[in-house]
């Protein structure tokens, strides 16, 4: 006959208290290590930030091999001074990279300029600089008749102008403000889409000609503007308002789209009337009979055959708010 275990259970018990016991010291166990790492990482983050204040040039050479060697180690936190040293870096390293993409873009050597910097935005999402170097390049290309880079710089020509419009530029290089970039990119990328997308097309060139820079007295703008238009959304809801209403009695929805599809008429024709109103220079003449007499007909059409009022409208067009 076996023999009663009496101590069996109160053994196993007490085993398994230790146990636990252990792990509870285990983890209340100061982590030397981790003091260590945070150490390190407070001390080199001083030197980084000694570096870049100092005021001495050779001091400051060092400020940028030793953010590498912080973010090498530490790159993957997300505290304070891990940020500002990342940020710190990609500003560096966008000063480095734009010394070459100047020479390139300088020497109208735009192959190279794209083979340079596409591993430069791909890398770096806010490299505003670079999206704004290839857009100026493939406008310079598109306007001498050559669409090699056309529809890749459209979406530079997005990127750069979502960085505006984000609030993520502060500095407006290579443009000499931030007005002046918002109107070239935003014309540019009109220009880029306007055969293939003339809904953005025409959104990207109100935002040109209504931005603080050259291409708010431009009339090539406001041309490209109302051909966008015309082109574009009234085209569009045009085909809609004919398949939808044609035959069909008066209701609310067919009188909304009916608004809808005058307002943008009138933005139409008041957009033709600026390009003819700031076509003043001689050389301008030959482009603003055409424009006129595209104007004429479009006013007619929309004023029962009539051009009674349009020398007016010219006149004053310049005086009054886009509709």
């Amino acid at each position: 006959m076996r023999k009663p275990q009496i101590f069996g259970p109160f053994v196993s018990s007490l085993v398994l208290m230790l146990c636990f016991a252990g792990a509870s010291l285990a983890q209340t166990t100061p982590p030397m290590a981790s003091a260590r790492m945070e150490n390190d990482k407070e001390a080199l983050y001083a030197r980084f930030n000694q570096y870049k204040r100092s005021p001495n040039p050779e001091q400051q050479r060092f400020a940028y091999p030793t953010a590498k060697e912080y973010l090498l180690r530490f790159g993957g936190e997300r505290d304070a001074d891990t940020k500002e040293v990342i940020r710190w870096v990609a500003e560096y390293e966008r000063e480095m990279h734009a010394r070459d993409l100047y020479a390139a873009y300088d020497a109208k050597d735009y192959a190279k300029l794209f083979q340079l910097a596409r591993p430069f935005v791909k890398d770096d999402p806010d490299y505003f600089l670079a999206f704004s170097l290839m857009t100026e390049a493939a406008y310079e290309k598109a306007t001498a008749g050559n669409s090699e880079f056309t529809a890749e710089a459209a979406g530079y020509a997005r990127k750069a102008v979502q960085l505006l419009e984000a609030g993520k530029v502060t500095k407006p290089d290579p443009f000499k403000s931030l007005d002046v970039a918002r109107g070239f990119l935003n014309y540019a990328l009109g220009t880029f889409v306007r055969e293939q997308n003339p809904v953005e097309a025409a959104a990207a060139f109100s935002k040109a000609v209504k931005a603080d820079s050259p291409f708010r007295t431009d009339p090539a703008a406001y041309h490209r503007l109302g051909v966008s238009i015309l082109k574009g959304e009234f085209a569009q809801l045009s085909n809609e308002y004919n398949d939808k209403f044609a035959g069909k009695q008066a209701s609310p929805e067919q009188t909304a789209m009916l608004n809808r599809l005058t307002l943008l008429a009138q933005q139409t024709i008041d957009a033709y009337a600026r390009a003819v109103a700031l076509s003043t220079k001689p050389e301008q003449q030959d482009a603003r009979a055409k424009i006129l007499a595209q104007l004429t007909t479009l006013y007619k059409n929309f004023h029962n055959n009539s051009d009674a009022g349009l020398d007016e409208l010219i006149a004053g067009v310049l005086s009054k708010p886009m509709p």
